[in-house]
């Protein structure tokens, strides 16, 4: 059972397992509290917010518990309290947050900066920063939106553990270590990284392929039939084709890939489907250095977000894998000011233009 200092407020969800629960009789108190993960001094307080006074058929009177009552007086209690939670004043930034994070996923740090690098906050009557946001999310205030919605509670920058092992054998292309400093500093564009995304084990045949521009983080993710070269190789084609060799040349001027088996095939990789020379150059990190790539990994996780682990990808259409890759570039992203990588990705192809 949560102790008192891990209690939460009820959600309308909840106050209607409550009234279930408390219906059937079948419950203690204590027993209600462990079933719904709250102190059994939440469960007595809310009863007392919903209680009223039932009369049965044969006119005697008993006291009862309305979960539809207990969430309107919550309601009106938040206009109340509206001097001390600054949104209970306005219930449409209110209505605007919770639609941002439930429905389109984003975070409460990326909704807010958006609205401050839009700078639409005049279009509200208050204005709360992101700690405060997630106090309210912690105390139960929404009527949609808890903990449950939030893809991390904190952004925790990720450690990676660089582990010496033997090399067993060379890389199939260009070392990493040969790179261009522009392409490691982020100044020029056209530099990306990629990767595979396994589906689930021994079920889904079909990877995703996702690849990342550096500078601008847009993402591309291909949905492949296997985790082969050919498949890798056929999927840079079809991308070739897509742009036309020339703009390929400047959009895709290099790609840099760990060393996995779907990426031996280097020729094929760097050839053009045009039979004229290279259409990219490929770099190969050194092994077990995931790190060196970090900016595809920590994308892949945004991937995770709409196809967790174990997903079977054969079940998914190329429109919902394009769906995921477009929602990926249209995430308000902190690192560039709470703007798009869409944005950025078509300024620069604006300026090749």
């Amino acid at each position: 059972m949560a102790n008192k200092k891990g209690s939460r407020q009820f959600n309308h969800r909840d106050r209607i397992r409550l009234e279930t629960l408390l219906n059937g009789k079948k419950h203690t108190i204590i027993e209600i509290a462990k079933i719904l993960h709250v102190h059994r001094s939440t469960i007595y307080n809310e009863i007392k917010r919903g209680q009223y006074e039932h009369r049965n058929s044969d006119y005697t009177t008993e006291l009862r518990y309305s979960s539809d009552l207990a969430q309107r007086r919550c309601e009106e209690n938040l206009k109340v309290r509206g001097t001390q939670l600054k949104i209970g004043n306005d219930l449409k930034l209110a209505n605007y947050i919770e639609n941002k994070i439930v429905n389109e996923d984003l975070s409460p740090a990326a909704v807010l900066g958006q609205l401050e690098a839009q700078g639409r906050w005049g279009e509200f009557k208050t204005k709360i920063c992101v700690g405060t946001l997630y106090s309210y999310i912690d105390k139960g205030i929404f009527l949609k939106l808890t903990n449950k919605n939030l893809p991390v509670k904190k952004n925790k920058k990720r450690t990676y553990n660089k582990v010496n092992k033997t090399q067993k054998r060379a890389e199939a292309g260009e070392s990493i270590e040969n790179r261009p400093d522009a392409v490691e500093t982020r100044e020029e564009f056209g530099h990306w990284e990629m990767d595979s995304v396994l589906g689930k084990k021994k079920k889904s045949k079909c990877t995703l392929l996702t690849l990342t521009e550096r500078k601008t983080r847009d993402e591309i993710v291909f949905k492949l039939p296997d985790h082969t070269d050919e498949s890798v190789v056929a999927a840079l084609d079809r991308l070739e084709r897509r742009w036309g060799t020339e703009l390929f040349r400047k959009v895709f001027k290099s790609i840099t890939v760990d060393n996995g088996s779907e990426f031996k095939d280097v020729n094929g990789l760097e050839r053009s489907i045009s039979g004229e020379g290279k259409r990219t150059k490929m770099y190969y990190c050194h092994p077990y250095s995931s790190w060196e790539r970090g900016t595809n990994e920590v994308t892949n996780k945004m991937v995770r977000r709409k196809v967790p682990k174990g997903s079977d990808f054969d079940d998914k259409s190329d429109q919902e894998i394009e769906k995921v890759a477009e929602w990926i570039n249209n995430y308000p992203r902190r690192i560039h000011g709470y703007r798009t990588a869409a944005e950025l990705f078509q300024e620069e192809i604006e300026k090749l233009a």
